[in-house]
């Protein structure tokens, strides 16, 4: 299990200081595929560095397995760092060995003989599906096939915490989802914790089962990846998740009534809530944006709508669409009525 405690980050710059972790609390659990997610500046990259002491944390803690990694030496951290291994965006493979060389490296670093290294290499080569390719070398290879070479490399030393910093970023969609196909049999099969850094939701929602959302350096939302998906709760996760709505939430409205009704996959696309909303009620609001998509004939998304009229009709709205089972309404102007869920 790793736990971050009050873990904070502060730089010197020419520009002045810097906090680019500001405490930071989290529990990965083994075997998590956990997801780590935010915008470019969000502190992303400095919070893995931390977590494998390449970076040393301004303040608190980074424990695994309750060790404090903090207080262990240069030694010990080259041992820890064995066993918590990290793949890039950029694969960062030698190119002036081949492929089965580069996997025996962090082997041969730690002392394994030529021919055990070998064979555990030509295993991996097996397991990340490029066995024809032990003496390619990287510059021969594709995108994808890189990275499989070195996914293969970090878990070499069997580790038991595999650390993702951007690992599909460069990567075609197509050689994207084959990419995290492997991370997710790879954590299956051996068990091995999994902590993925990257500013895709889409990696997030293939993969991981557990989400922080990061701005700023802080963790501003965090919990079951369906859970913060379909409701997610702060500004920061809804320009992520719905990047649409951000632009559609800064339109002015004309009758300052605002609803955001969010689809979380349990209701049927083909239902038209809005239309029946319309007959029923003797109220049209209007579409401002939305975003959905449809998995299994079921919506998932969200609806943004001006509601015209007083705040007796916005209550009378309110009201109707809280009566719906599985989908979630919040309130996004200065009304509160009864019966609204923000």
């Amino acid at each position: 299990m790793i736990e971050l405690r009050n873990l904070s980050k502060h730089f010197t710059t020419l520009d002045g200081p810097v906090d680019a972790l500001r405490h930071i609390n989290l529990t990965i659990h083994d075997g998590d595929i956990y997801g780590i997610i935010g915008m470019s500046g969000a502190g992303k990259s400095t919070l893995v560095r931390c977590i494998n002491m390449l970076e040393r944390p301004t303040e608190g803690t980074v424990l695994l397995d309750g060790q404090d990694l903090g207080t262990l030496k240069e030694k010990q951290l080259r041992e820890m760092r064995r066993k918590v291994t990290m793949i890039f965006q950029s694969f960062n493979l030698l190119m002036q060995r081949t492929c089965l060389q580069n996997i025996m490296l962090p082997l041969k670093l730690a002392g394994v003989p030529d021919a055990e290294a070998k064979k555990k290499a030509r295993e991996l080569l097996e397991l990340v599906d490029l066995p024809d390719k032990a003496n390619s070398y990287p510059a021969q290879l594709s995108g994808g096939q890189q990275q499989r070479i070195a996914i293969a490399r970090a878990l070499a030393t069997e580790p038991s915490v595999l650390l993702c910093d951007e690992a599909t970023s460069a990567l075609d969609p197509k050689t994207t989802h084959a990419i995290l196909e492997l991370i997710r049999d790879i954590n299956r099969k051996m068990k091995i914790t999994v902590i993925v850094i990257t500013h895709q939701m889409s990696v997030v929602q293939e993969i991981c089962s557990k989400v922080a959302i990061l701005e700023n350096g802080e963790v501003v939302e965090e919990g079951e990846v369906s859970e913060v998906f379909s409701n997610p709760k702060t500004r920061a996760s809804r320009n992520l998740i719905y990047p649409e709505m951000a632009d559609n939430e800064n339109l002015l409205s004309d009758s300052g009534q605002r609803i955001r009704i969010i689809f979380n996959g349990k209701q049927p696309s083909q239902e038209p809530l809005i239309a029946k909303m319309a007959v029923q009620t003797g109220i049209l609001p209007s579409i401002v944006g939305a975003s959905t998509r449809t998995v299994g004939g079921n919506a998932y998304g969200y609806m943004l709508l001006d509601v015209p009229g007083s705040p007796e009709d916005m209550a009378k709205i309110v009201s109707y669409l809280n009566a719906i089972p599985d989908i979630i309404v919040q309130v996004e102007a200065e009304y509160t009525g009864e019966g609204a869920r923000a």
